[in-house]
């Protein structure tokens, strides 16, 4: 019920605050440097702090390439996933319209 809730006054804000809200959640990085600890904990259960070099730039091209085609940042539960499935959920939504990923970033 909380979470049925929480999701229902996401989608009731205006698209601005959605937008700032969206905003606030942090990129996924190889270098989790600043992050929260939940955040640096679930990106690491991940393996996203073990990425090498060219793992972790690609990463990085693809957080730029999403934020610059969607205005924020690609959020995605990450705990218990490994960095192709990530790679992959990235990929394929890049190419989703926008009102589609703003609704699955909710």
């Amino acid at each position: 019920e909380l979470h049925g809730a929480f999701v229902a006054m996401l989608r009731a804000l205006p698209p601005g605050a959605l937008l700032a809200f969206l905003n606030g959640h942090p990129d996924l990085s190889a270098r989790p440097v600043g992050l929260a600890a939940d955040s640096r904990r679930e990106q690491g259960s991940a393996g996203l702090d073990g990425l090498d070099a060219a793992a972790g730039r690609r990463l990085q091209d693809m957080n730029r390439a999403y934020r610059e085609r969607f205005g924020f940042p690609f959020i995605m539960a990450v705990k218990g996933r490994r960095p192709e499935e990530i790679m992959a959920a990235f990929e394929a939504r890049l190419r989703n319209p926008a009102a589609e990923e703003r609704a699955e970033a909710v």
